[in-house]
């Protein structure tokens, strides 16, 4: 029993946190809550929880959750996330082959065309083609938790497994071997930002010296891989 009614605003935030969490509906993160900070849980106390109590409270119920996902949920609860998404911009004409040379780039993102996404928690992911020359956004993947089942990372790293790299804000260790094992290399900016600018700066590393790792995420035969790694290191 709560001590008073939610607020809209905050059920509807514990709505969208319950989300981002594996298997989590919003009357067990509730409970959790109860406990962290009490009934009803208010604009005050939800902003004063800290991810170490949260994961403490009800006798550890979500101590095994991984804490870029605990701190992701965090941000929606203390309301620090826009609730409403913004759209991104229009795609942009791509056909295979379109791009001789190019990488497919996943951006975790919440908003508009921004990277601010988490891992677990991003509600979609921009998917851009880039070359050394341009670079076009060729889809918006949304994330559907309903089809996740019961390994959400899994899930995730599927949806974007065409990709070669991979932005976000974070990702934790056990997300992080789920993408790398569909060979997509991820990629940490904590800062965020515009997805566009990060693609922009990506492009003009494909257009001086790639390294290795994007060498061979471009196709490059071996042997061009190998003058990559003796010029990188001055050999």
């Amino acid at each position: 029993m709560t001590n008073g009614p939610l607020s809209e605003d905050i059920a509807l935030r514990i709505g969208l946190a319950a989300r981002t969490l594996p298997d989590t509906d919003p009357a067990r993160l509730l409970r959790v809550l109860a406990d962290a900070v009490g009934l009803p849980p208010t604009e005050e106390s939800l902003a004063a929880l800290k991810v170490k109590d949260f994961k403490q409270a009800a006798d550890g119920e979500f101590a095994s959750f991984d804490q870029d996902v605990l701190k992701a949920a965090l941000v929606i609860l203390k309301g620090e996330a826009s609730i409403e998404l913004d759209p991104p911009p229009a795609l942009e004409p791509y056909a295979e082959g379109d791009m001789p040379d190019s990488i497919r780039v996943a951006c975790a993102s919440d908003s508009g065309e921004a990277l601010d996404g988490h891992f677990g928690a991003a509600r979609r992911f921009l998917v851009y083609q880039v070359s050394a020359r341009e670079t076009r956004l060729i889809d918006v993947r949304a994330v559907d938790e309903r089809q996740a089942g019961d390994d959400k990372n899994a899930y995730r790293a599927e949806l974007i497994a065409d990709c070669q790299v991979l932005y976000v804000a974070s990702i934790g260790g056990p997300a992080a071997a789920k993408v790398i094992k569909r060979d997509i290399h991820p990629i940490k900016d904590a800062d965020g930002g515009s997805a566009r600018e990060r693609m922009l700066a990506l492009q003009k590393i494909l257009s001086d010296k790639a390294p290795p790792w994007l060498a061979k995420a471009m196709g490059h035969a071996p042997e061009a891989r190998v003058r990559f790694e003796q010029e990188e290191s001055g050999a």
